[in-house]
């Protein structure tokens, strides 16, 4: 095989990717990818040594941790170029941390460091000075170079929560919020897969990958609301405006900001698609008159949205898929997103906006995007808002009107089997409320589901970080009912996954004690079955059925 890749819901054939990947990347971009993962590794094995010698991992390595294992996310960046960037810079700070860690000491220094250093995992030690030598190298680092399939199991279980934390905590960083708590565990998780490891010892670091996805979430969420305001019940329009526009998407909130700073007055009109959707909740972002609206669905229909918008489309993380139609020099993309062929907008300089007058030029020259759909779409109900209808909502319990919550949240995808969820929204019997978070709404949000009492079916907190905002609900309902165990709750979860943030997300609530989640729609294909059998032990995770067959099992709490 070319390849192999089984960290996205779509692995081939339920096993993984082996000539290309079912998101679109090449079997080289794949191969790259690993790289920068095994030279990141690298990076934190020095700097676990030097941490145990007193230099503490600094903010600044924390954060380019972040975008290293971030830039391999699914459906991110596709493009060899700038991957070999990540793996060059990369190897300079493994670099710069190998002389903290031995104090300047080196091969031939004539001490005892030599052989330390000898006995140390290749990826802390492995160098090249050539783009050539890096692409051989990179065929030779994949995820099967670990034959324990338990073990490789679990060392990919933590490192794709890895992925998805290091996600969150590299958009808290652009707002200026950092956690050295989570810089330390990434630092310790990403070297213990380097380490000759027992499979108890990795499920104790997995459960440690879920609290530091709790602890992540929540940095976010206060990061996302001190700066922007906490987000309110808002009706969002989907039609379009007559203007010329720019349509961004992903889930880099400071870029929105960004953009929208520098359109003001431009005669140029913003909207957002798919997970950039709940911006439009926010109260600051809500201030930008030319922040028009809502343009599309989820990120898989992005070669029919984009090719209708017309304008310049900016993508400030995943999910790319591969440009099919004629928008390729309309696209752009920024942070760890890259696509070949799309123009990249550079980080911004330390007190600086990213520089977006390339998109606002070209926008001018473009005609009004073609209108696809009309109406509005409700949202912003992220914890603050639902606990302030705490009372209504608990009085609705109580006398019966609502009779459960299922929590739909996850990610949305191409695969036909998805239809589920939209087939369990309309399934669910009228006395159910929705609680969703992440692109998986898009298969049930502008279903005409209605409301109990005033309180709407669907209760749209926001992006997937903002499953956080699910769980703050969930503890908080426990707390009001007097129950001592969460899972007593009138809560079911039934969570679409994709990629890794789902899965970072999956481990948070696992951390939290959530225990009878569905999660579909196919279980993982990294999940080995010696694993799967220990979470459906411990957690009692299943797949996912019939619509109907799982709405009648969760309607009596099983």
């Amino acid at each position: 095989m070319s390849m192999f890749c089984f960290q996205c819901q779509e692995a081939a054939s339920g096993t993984g990717c082996k000539i290309k990947g079912a998101c679109g990347k090449t079997d080289t971009v794949a191969n790259l990818q690993d790289l920068l993962i095994f030279v990141t590794k690298g990076i934190a094995v020095w700097a676990e040594k030097a941490r145990t010698a007193g230099a503490p991992v600094d903010h600044a390595t924390g954060k380019a941790i972040s975008t290293f294992v971030f830039t391999t996310i699914t459906n991110a960046n596709f493009d060899e170029g700038m991957i070999i960037a990540r793996i060059r810079e990369a190897l300079t700070l493994r670099d710069a941390w190998r002389v903290k860690a031995l104090g300047g000491c080196g091969s031939g220094c004539g001490c005892s460091c030599g052989s330390e250093v000898e006995a140390l995992s290749e990826c802390a030690t492995w160098s090249a000075d050539t783009d050539d030598k890096i692409r051989a190298k990179a065929a030779y680092v994949g995820i099967l170079t670990t034959t324990n399939e338990d073990v490789r199991s679990l060392r990919e279980l933590m490192i794709y929560g890895l992925k998805g934390v290091a996600a969150y905590a590299h958009h808290a960083a652009e707002l200026g919020y950092e956690d050295q708590a989570v810089y330390d565990h990434m630092v310790t998780a990403l070297a213990a897969t380097t380490k000759d490891l027992s499979a108890d010892v990795l499920v104790g670091l997995v459960m440690k990958t879920g609290e530091c996805a709790v602890t992540t979430l929540a940095l976010l969420d206060k990061a996302n609301t001190t700066t922007y305001g906490k987000p309110e019940i808002t009706k969002v329009a989907l039609g379009v405006r007559k203007n010329p526009g720019i349509l961004i998407s992903g889930h880099d909130l400071r870029d929105l900001e960004d953009l929208l700073e520098e359109t003001k007055g431009s005669g140029v009109d913003v909207y957002t698609h798919s997970e950039m959707l709940p911006a439009q909740y926010y109260p600051k972002f809500k201030a930008y008159a030319h922040l028009a609206g809502n343009y599309g669905g989820s990120w898989w229909h992005q070669n029919e949205d984009f090719e209708h918008f017309n304008g310049p489309v900016l993508m400030t993380t995943n999910c790319i898929i591969p440009v099919k139609g004629t928008y390729l020099n309309r696209l752009f993309t920024t942070g760890a997103a890259g696509y070949p062929g799309a123009a990249h907008i550079a980080d911004r300089a330390a007190g600086k906006r990213k520089d977006f007058s390339a998109l606002i030029a070209l926008a001018k020259t473009c005609p009004s995007p073609k209108e696809i759909e009309t109406g509005e779409i409700v949202g912003g109900f992220a914890h603050d808002q639902i606990l302030a209808l705490a009372d209504k909502v608990v009085a609705a319990v109580k006398s019966g009107a609502i009779k459960r919550f299922v929590v739909m949240a996850g990610c949305d995808g191409r695969m036909k089997g998805r239809e589920y969820f939209t087939d369990v929204a309309k399934t669910l019997p009228k006395d159910t409320v929705i609680l969703t978070a992440g692109c998986a709404k898009y298969r049930y949000n502008k279903l005409p589901l209605g409301d109990i009492g005033g309180i709407p079916r669907v209760l749209d907190a926001g992006q997937c970080n903002d499953s956080y905002s699910l769980a703050v609900v969930a503890l908080k309902l426990k707390e009001v009912f007097g129950f001592d165990d969460i899972n007593k709750l009138p809560i079911s979860y039934d969570i679409a996954w994709y990629e890794q943030k789902a899965v970072a997300v999956l481990l948070a609530l696992l951390y939290l004690g959530v225990k009878n989640i569905r999660l579909g729609p196919t279980l993982p294909a990294f999940l080995s079955p010696g694993v799967a059998k220990v979470l459906i032990e411990k957690f009692d995770i299943k797949g996912t059925g019939t619509a109907e067959a799982d709405v009648q099992a969760m309607m009596a709490g099983v």
